[in-house]
């Protein structure tokens, strides 16, 4: 993810005769007018409202919402948003991002809908829509499930010399496609990008993200609550002795029937590292001491998080005031067994059944004073939230005939044969994923290779019931990538200030230009600029690594909870199927719990609850039985039944027992 740096063991006439051509080149360029320079010069006073205003004009020009069937995908995007339609099944939504080619920046604020069952997308157009912008978040909206509620992000001049922060606030209905901008009283969260949203009941919860000033990044900490009922955000003081989640952006939340959880993120953190002249020397070069009279400089090394946190969220009683404040409280979890190694950033999660699945990645590992190395991921994983436990999943060939069963619902024909693989997308980070029906959708994503960036321009699709291929809904080329002139003199002005002295208490960017450029993709540049990989940076956080006891107790706690367990091939419908009455049974002994007496009920609902039930059974024990799946197949086992139900068929059949073999 980095430029490599110049060998600090250069000779002093070499390192003067290169800076020479360098000027001459420099010079060079400014005194020729290039004809073929793109459209948009960018001076540092470009007025950013100014231009937010223009496409505040041009969009009110549009009287009415229209969506429109568009012939090709969306343009290709990172930082965007992506989201199953909660009103929809049949329809995914897509919103804004930025495409930067190494020369421009490009933001988008055009809502996208794929419509799964048509395999089209289409285009909405409205007179009030949120601004281009990258780096926002969204979710559903709580009790008001059919609504999406998004918040914040960025936006910057097309050569990203100036820069400009949302702190908006939209709701969006998915039905009508309306935008309407939220104007809640009080305090509202300050403006950023890099946070994440998700929802409980009645309320919607972010929480950290970054802001980017002319010197430094400042990563957040905040937690802000929003009542959908109220219409009021909500800053919640917490104890100063409680433990909570350090300052972070791009980590994952997800929703949780008594708050959310959340998990990992990436964030920079103040150290010191030796200079210049200690690692000429070779000495410190782990940030250590290091003897020779060299000082410590201040820097500002990448941080990636592996830690876990529950946010509970108590509401208020029935009885209480309107506007009563829920309670809130941070609680620390065991760090997830089993989780992706090495630690990666850019690893994307979506929310499926109670648990995350987690996508991609990047490891940076630094290999030697020159340069960077970073390796890109594209393994597929699933956190067993209650469970606190990663799995990993792979792909498998569907079993036909023998003893596979097969699900009762028949497949919906495709209105296109779609190319299907057994590996999964290229490598990538920062990939957007939604879950629509039991599908993964990874769209987009980002690659390095060198200097360049590319932004994949794609979609796949991986059912997480069967996992029996990667369907390739489109993927174009991507786009080459352009260098431009002011990258050129970026690196000219990077090998100016490596030349200096840093001064002793000063905060800094570890080889970089004095002048900050801010956006993602910009921003990536930066964090692949770190001396230190992030393997190192790692090492000062706690270990990711379970005790082998705290794994023996998470084993022992997964399997024996007193349910109905699934059985390796078994379907849903046929899990249920067997296990009915077992089912409804749990259901009414929780129902009078609940105070509720299940004669109230007919026996369709009792069935339909109880499915359900048995639906959160069967997929919270995925993992664990799709292992036990391939194991028998590579024993050449492809149906497992009981004992019992064998000498139910025997007897059925008028066979006199089961058969002995």
């Amino acid at each position: 993810m980095a430029k490599d740096k110049k060998g600090k063991s250069e000779s002093k006439k070499a390192k003067l005769a290169e800076k020479k051509q360098k000027q001459e080149k420099k010079a060079d360029k400014k005194a020729k007018v290039k004809a073929s320079k793109m459209d948009g010069s960018d001076v540092e006073d470009v007025d950013l409202d100014a231009v937010l205003e223009e496409y505040k004009k041009q969009q009110e020009n549009s009287s009415k919402i229209t969506e429109t069937v568009v012939e090709e995908p969306p343009r290709a995007r990172s930082a965007a948003t992506f989201l199953a339609n909660p009103s929809n099944s049949n329809q995914l939504l897509l919103f804004g991002g930025e495409y930067f080619n190494g020369s421009l920046a490009t933001f988008f604020n055009d809502l996208m809908i794929y419509y799964i069952d048509r395999d089209e997308w289409r285009c909405v157009t409205s007179p009030n829509a949120p601004l281009p912008r990258s780096g926002h978040a969204w979710t559903r909206g709580g009790n008001q499930s059919n609504a999406v509620y998004l918040f914040g992000g960025e936006f910057s001049s097309p050569k990203q010399g100036t820069f400009y922060h949302y702190n908006d606030f939209w709701k969006l209905d998915p039905t009508t496609r309306e935008w309407t901008r939220l104007e809640p009283k009080g305090k509202t969260p300050p403006a950023r990008s890099g946070h994440r949203m998700t929802y409980f009941k009645n309320y919607i919860i972010l929480f950290g993200g970054f802001q980017d000033t002319a010197n430094q990044t400042k990563y957040l900490a905040d937690l802000w609550i929003y009542d959908t009922t109220t219409f009021v955000w909500h800053n919640p003081a917490l104890p100063p002795a409680q433990l909570k989640p350090d300052a972070r952006s791009s980590f994952t939340l997800l929703p949780h029937d008594q708050g959310a959880v959340l998990y990992g993120g990436y964030s920079r953190v103040k150290t010191t590292a030796p200079t210049n002249k200690q690692q000429q020397s070779g000495r410190g070069h782990q940030g250590g001491g290091g003897g020779g009279g060299g000082g410590q400089r201040n820097v500002l090394r990448p941080l990636i998080h592996t830690d876990c946190f529950f946010l509970r969220i108590t509401p208020p009683p029935a009885e209480a005031a309107p506007g009563t404040l829920p309670t809130v409280r941070w609680e620390r979890r065991k760090k997830p067994a089993n989780a992706p190694n090495p630690v990666r950033a850019g690893a994307t999660m979506a929310f499926h059944r109670g648990r995350g699945i987690l996508f991609g990645g990047v490891h940076d590992v630094q290999e030697s004073e020159e340069g960077i190395e970073s390796e890109f991921f594209n393994g597929l994983f699933a956190w067993n939230v209650e469970r606190n436990r990663f799995f990993p999943l792979a792909l498998r060939k569907s079993r036909a005939g023998g003893g596979a069963v097969k699900e009762e619902e028949e497949e919906k024909k495709a209105v296109r044969e779609m190319p299907v693989s057994m590996e999964f997308p290229h490598q990538r980070f920062n990939a957007l994923l939604a879950v629509q029906d039991d599908v993964l959708y990874i769209y987009g994503g980002t690659f390095e290779k060198g200097d360049r960036e590319f932004t994949f321009d794609d979609l796949y699709a991986v059912d997480l019931g069967k996992l029996d291929g990667c369907k390739e809904v489109f993927s174009r080329p991507v786009e080459d990538w352009i260098v431009s002139d002011d990258e050129d003199e970026d690196d000219e002005d990077e090998d100016e200030y490596e030349d200096e002295e840093d001064e002793e208490g000063d905060i800094e960017m570890e080889d970089e230009p004095k002048e900050q450029l801010f956006t993602e993709s910009k921003r990536k540049k930066k964090q692949a600029a770190d001396e230190v990989s992030n393997a190192d940076s790692a090492s000062t956080a706690p270990s990711t690594a379970p005790s082998e006891e705290e794994e023996e107790t998470e084993s022992a706690t997964t399997v024996d909870d007193g349910l109905p367990h699934p059985r390796p091939f078994e379907s849903r419908r046929d899990f249920f199927q067997r296990t009915s009455n077992e089912w409804q049974e749990i259901l009414m002994t929780s129902l009078r719990w609940k105070g509720i007496q299940p004669e109230t009920l007919t026996i369709k609902e009792i069935k339909s609850k109880a499915f359900e039930l048995s639906e959160e059974k069967w997929w919270d024990c995925r993992e664990e039985i799709t292992l036990l799946e391939e194991e028998q197949e590579a024993a050449g086992i492809g149906e497992v039944v009981s004992l019992a139900d064998r000498g139910e068929a025997g007897h059925g059949a008028g066979g006199g027992g089961p058969r002995r073999r």
